[in-house]
């Protein structure tokens, strides 16, 4: 069995050294010190992570099916207090900071799968055992600020279990087809009729397989009402999901506002960061699927609405990140069967939104393809 020495490194000052947090690239390998007489195990490995935000790489290559099965132990002291692997509570000040698994107790053991920005932590704790939707590289953490005091480590052992061969028949996918991405408008409008975000991304499944996907890959459904936002805001100051759920604004396609608005935030930057979408059922299916039609953009910050003044949020001009960034979240769940880029005949690639801010595009058109649940078609 491997015994592996991990050790997490903060620059001066607490920021991050290459650390997930701050930049969805993984760092480069921690370096792994061979215990001596040690016997090598190919689906065990040990190690001892130092308390640190920063995302440490196991060297661990997990595939879509494996069984994971986590124990930690230890203690460690987390400023003032004594922890184990399962962490503390968060207190009032913890509340208002941002975590690399904001659900999770401070200090806390938490895995990760996967190096994209797109890819979800989850907790380990003291005990877990999980199966991996998607194949990736096995990464660790402690849940903590940069800047939290600590010192200690917690030793974790993982051991996986290979899946077994896939007995599934292959899904066979009717491409969608030209004509009907064609025959969409091309982009949604205001309820004043000015035109607004483009259609970046279609989803193909049913409205239970696309809310399931999304709850899985970390999306909550954005308030649609005055009432729920002031509530949301009384708790604005404890935790990012107020952020997160502070209601869009209406826009419209077919007739209509969107049918759900869904929303994520980003980790270091929730005042004025989120990723979010509208989504349209759409008024035909495909192969007897429920189509929805989206738009999706980043916010990045704050800035004035040209039509009438008021604050509002701004864009990242380039959407195609975040088209790109709503495929990879849903693929992180390993719900979805096909990922395809098709391009309408009459592109968008340069335009603004209904309040004013330009945005640009490759003009391609996202096709995600919701892996199909026997008895679920509608």
């Amino acid at each position: 069995m491997w015994k592996w020495i991990l050790r997490g490194t903060l620059l001066a000052g607490g920021a991050l050294a290459n650390g997930f947090a701050q930049d969805p690239v993984p760092p480069p390998a921690a370096t792994a010190q061979v215990t001596p007489g040690v016997q090598s195990a190919a689906d065990s490995k040990e190690f001892d992570l130092s308390l640190s935000s920063e995302w440490i790489d196991t060297g661990i290559d997990i595939k879509a099916g494996d069984s994971l099965k986590f124990t930690a132990t230890g203690t460690a002291d987390l400023g003032a207090k004594s922890i184990g692997p399962e962490g503390a509570s968060r207190g009032f000040s913890d509340l208002i900071k941002i975590y690399p698994l904001n659900d999770a107790n401070k200090g806390a053991v938490i895995g990760r799968i996967g190096k994209v920005a797109a890819a979800r932590p989850f907790l380990v704790g003291n005990a877990r055992e999980v199966t991996a939707p998607v194949a990736g590289r096995l990464y660790l953490a402690v849940n903590m600020g940069p800047r939290d005091p600590a010192n200690g480590t917690f030793h974790v052992t993982v051991d996986r279990t290979a899946a077994a061969a896939s007995t599934e028949p292959e899904v066979s996918i009717r491409p969608f087809s030209q004509a009907r991405l064609d025959s969409l408008p091309a982009r949604v409008s205001d309820p004043a009729g000015a035109e607004g975000d483009r259609i970046n991304f279609v989803i193909i499944g049913s409205q239970a397989q696309v809310q399931k996907a999304l709850t899985n890959a970390g999306w909550v459904v954005v308030d649609r009402t005055v009432g729920a936002s002031i509530l949301s805001g009384v708790l604005a100051s404890l935790t990012k999901q107020a952020y997160v759920t502070i209601p869009m604004s209406e826009l419209v396609l077919f007739g209509r506002a969107q049918d759900f608005g869904y929303a994520q935030a980003d980790p270091l930057r929730v005042v004025a960061s989120r990723h979010h979408f509208r989504i349209w059922k759409a008024p035909f299916t495909h192969d007897g699927s429920t189509v929805w039609i989206g738009a999706g953009t980043h916010d990045i910050g704050f800035d004035r609405d040209q039509r009438n003044g008021k604050l509002t949020h701004k864009i990242d001009p380039e959407v195609d990140g975040e088209r790109d960034y709503i495929g990879e979240s849903l693929t992180q769940t390993g719900m979805v069967a096909k990922l395809d880029y098709m391009m309408p005949r009459e592109s968008i690639k340069e335009a603004r939104t209904a309040h004013g801010e330009a945005f640009r595009s490759d003009g391609r058109t996202l096709i995600i393809y919701l892996r199909p649940a026997s008895g679920d078609r509608n």
